[in-house]
């Protein structure tokens, strides 16, 4: 159920704005993104985890902040991310 090292060191390397960039606001909301599909996936089998689900909802709503906090920073910047997230439809 957790993110492994090796997959989060990719997606930090992926999304970095600069070389030792490690908690920018896309590094971020890729990393929650990544905890949100994992605890997606946990529900498929384990329907009434509910302590799990309240966890899941302060995800989103860390990611709901962070990405309203990018648009009104740079909406270039936001734009991108959804893309390459797929967040957006």
């Amino acid at each position: 159920m957790a993110i492994t090292k090796e997959r989060k060191t990719q997606t930090v390397e992926k999304f970095r704005t600069h070389e030792s960039d490690t908690g920018s606001a896309e590094v971020q909301i890729a990393l929650l993104t990544q905890r949100i599909d994992e605890l997606t996936k946990h529900f498929d089998s384990h329907k009434k985890d509910f302590h799990s689900r309240i966890g899941l909802m302060q995800l989103v709503s860390q990611r709901k902040n962070l990405l309203s906090y990018l648009r009104k920073k740079d909406t270039a910047r936001y734009s991108k991310l959804i893309k390459e997230l797929d967040l957006r439809k």
